[in-house]
């Protein structure tokens, strides 16, 4: 694929506002163990049950404590972005098995810059190091709007690479990049991600409303699946849920956690699968909700 501004992707991986204290080289933290993957909830919306995480890095430095992406990824290099992706594939993949053993078969997604996507043995990758089990549901890599459409061809040819061996492709950020139908009609893909700032307020806002709906209607004649990304009330998750997306993820939802948090909220909530639409649901640790 074409070449791109690695900063694009400081603003992929980031779901946090949170000031950086430090810069943080990657390779570095690679090389002594500070990287981690939390785990961010997806909600099915039609089920009203937890249906799997997106995996999202972060950097625990023995110094400087917990370190939100804006520390680690602005101006990172695309060999740099390629061992981040790697590292996140492998770590995933490793974890679903955790999560597994703990008695939940979740569909996990991670991150993955166009760059990486094209630079990646990824169908080797998975055939090595996927999860033995039958139950496996294979692994989503999101990759978003304005990358897929630089060099749909190139898309395309590895979408069916990786297909093959159970990953499939979500078209992230959609709404943001400006791709032609004629674009998604060539891409086999499994999910649009509707963009954090279309779905903010779209119970209220005349014109995000009329794009998720859009790009909600838009996924099910490709069939696929929609996911509204960053929900923050709930009357905008109601409209989401009236206009028949399929997925949910954001701060109303839960925040991103580490693996260890994670499975715990798992475990909290086994035997409540119904998400409350009347009231917010209940507050984990740090700040989101979950049914």
């Amino acid at each position: 694929m074409t070449a791109h501004d690695p900063n694009i992707e400081a603003r992929r991986f980031s779901d946090s506002p949170a000031a950086v204290p430090a810069r943080v080289a990657v390779d570095k933290a690679l090389r002594n163990n500070w990287l981690e993957i939390w785990y961010q909830p997806k909600i099915d919306l039609k089920r009203k049950c937890l249906a799997g995480a997106e995996a999202l890095p972060r950097i625990r430095h023995p110094q400087d404590g917990m370190l939100w992406p804006e520390s680690f990824l602005p101006g990172l290099d695309e060999e740099s972005l390629a061992q981040l992706a790697e590292h996140e594939l492998l770590t995933t993949l490793r974890d679903w098995t955790t999560f597994a053993d703990a008695g939940f078969n979740l569909h996990l997604a991670i991150n993955v810059p166009a760059s990486a996507l094209s630079k990646l043995p990824i169908a080797e990758i998975v055939a090595q190091n996927r999860p033995q089990s039958e139950t496996w549901p294979g692994l989503i890599l999101e990759v978003a709007e304005d990358q897929i459409a630089r060099d749909i061809v190139q898309a395309k040819k590895i979408a069916n690479e990786i297909k093959a061996c159970g990953v499939n492709i979500a078209i992230d950020n959609f709404g943001a990049g400006f791709s032609s139908f004629s674009s998604l009609r060539d891409l086999p893909f499994a999910e649009l991600k509707l963009d954090g700032s279309f779905v903010r307020n779209c119970a209220v806002d005349a014109t995000n409303a009329a794009i998720c709906q859009t790009a909600i209607d838009l996924a099910h004649r490709f069939g696929s699946v929609a996911v509204a990304e960053g929900i923050e009330s709930m009357t905008d998750l109601q409209a989401l849920m009236v206009m028949g997306c399929d997925f949910g993820q954001g701060p109303l939802v839960a925040p991103p956690m580490p693996t260890d948090s994670f499975i715990g909220l798992l475990h909290q909530h086994m035997n409540k699968p119904r998400l409350r639409t009347e009231a917010a649901l209940p507050a984990t640790e740090s700040a989101g909700h979950i049914a």
